[in-house]
């Protein structure tokens, strides 16, 4: 289990007693069929259930949209009247009657906001109908910093009200920490696509419209289609929407890399391209495959090596798909390939291995990390896999439809 993980569970344990208990007043006498469990057990689910369903607004953030979606469902969980969430400024959400009760609290969280430490005050406000005599208010922290503040009101003090309103707090934490490590990574992921993209060679650019030049009068239909290679693949190379695409649009890349690499080198590269066509949808991370070729190219004709033969297979491998990228170039010794992952390769080095391989285990997990076998003269084997289902990874429409 990931540290996030259990971060969660540990915030949801303490919540399910609390919340258990309220809820378990309201689902004593069954409603509806009896064969669903007991009690106990039925206030359980309901309590997960409500969760779950509080859960996406705030994985979003705390705004005052997120929170206002949110807001209901955390009342719920807390079996309350009536119930408020604030930034360190201003209500955000108030749920519930007597939201008279809104305008005042800021000046009661002062403390709140600046300690940390939650608060119980009396909530009187002069009207005799009013249930609203007592609140307590927890704090919502995220990396030390506190947001801002859930405040529950009720008709009187409770112990068991105050200790679950700090628990729901503290769920209500986490999923806002679970946001920000969301926006942390797409930070990451963005700037490792950057980082890609800076990495395209000048000297690729300009080798290959040279290698277009040269056909210009001897095969002008060539000289067409591999001008046309390239307005596609660069096209796709520095397309801005989306951090994933499917292995059907990045093999489709990597095909017209290959074609201006081949008219420039001729006979001594030779390409075989194996796919599966089940795997072609299989969503992965855009730029993901490109580098590993590149650098296929790069390795496979470096030194004295006349003649360089790269194959590239994707397989289908039942709940992921395969691809490997293998040459037999000149290789490398494992111990500068170990530097090269971990980032310590040097400027010379490129970033293309160790940044697909810190991409793919950032969004698959650190079991799919690069598997690569190499030596010195004994060329190079990457091995990558691909789950065909992950939550939350979804390819964008085709780049290659774009206008």
């Amino acid at each position: 289990m990931t540290g996030t993980g259990a971060a969660v569970l540990l915030a949801l344990c303490p919540l399910l007693l609390a919340g258990g208990f309220l809820l378990g007043r309201r689902t004593a006498h069954p409603v509806g069929r009896s064969d669903v469990g007991t009690p106990v057990e039925r206030a359980t689910f309901e309590t997960l259930h409500t969760a779950s369903l509080a859960a996406p607004p705030l994985r979003a953030g705390l705004t005052e949209d997120t929170a206002r979606k949110a807001a209901g469902r955390l009342r719920t969980l807390l079996g309350t009247d009536a119930l408020c969430l604030t930034n360190r400024s201003v209500v955000l959400a108030w749920d519930g009657t007597g939201d008279q009760h809104g305008d005042p609290v800021m000046d009661r969280l002062t403390t709140l906001l600046d300690t940390g430490r939650g608060a119980a005050f009396d909530c009187s406000c002069g009207d005799l109908d009013c249930p609203r005599r007592w609140g307590v208010a927890a704090p919502i922290v995220v990396d030390h910093r506190v947001l801002g503040a859930l405040v529950a009101y009720a008709p009187r003090e409770s112990a068991v009200l105050a200790r679950a309103t700090e628990e729901v707090a503290r769920w209500v934490s986490v999923q806002l920490e679970l946001a920000e490590l969301d926006r942390s990574r797409t930070r990451v992921i963005e700037a490792e696509i950057k980082a890609l993209r800076a990495q395209i060679s000048p000297h690729f650019v300009f080798n290959s419209l040279a290698a277009i030049a040269s056909f210009v009068r001897t095969d002008p239909e060539r000289a067409r289609e591999l001008l046309l290679e390239f307005a596609d693949f660069t096209r796709y190379s520095f397309r801005t929407h989306g951090d994933f695409t499917t292995l059907a649009d990045e093999l489709h890349s990597i095909d017209q890399y290959l074609a201006l690499v081949r008219a420039r080198f001729g006979e001594r590269l030779a390409v075989t391209l194996q796919v599966a066509p089940e795997v072609l949808p299989v969503a992965l991370p855009f730029l993901c495959l490109q580098p590993l070729v590149e650098n296929a190219v790069k390795h496979g004709l470096e030194g004295a090596v006349t003649r360089s033969r790269i194959t590239i297979r994707a397989e289908d491998a039942g709940a992921e798909a395969l691809v490997v990228i293998e040459d037999d170039g000149v290789g490398m010794e494992p111990e500068r390939l170990r530097r090269i992952l971990r980032g310590e390769g040097g400027p010379t080095a490129g970033i293309g291995l160790s940044n697909v391989d810190e991409r793919l285990r950032t969004v698959f997990g650190d079991a799919y990390g690069l598997v690569i076998e190499t030596g010195s003269g004994a060329g190079m084997k990457i091995t990558v896999r691909i789950p065909k289902y992950r939550a939350g990874v979804h390819s964008s429409p085709s780049s290659h439809q774009d206008g």
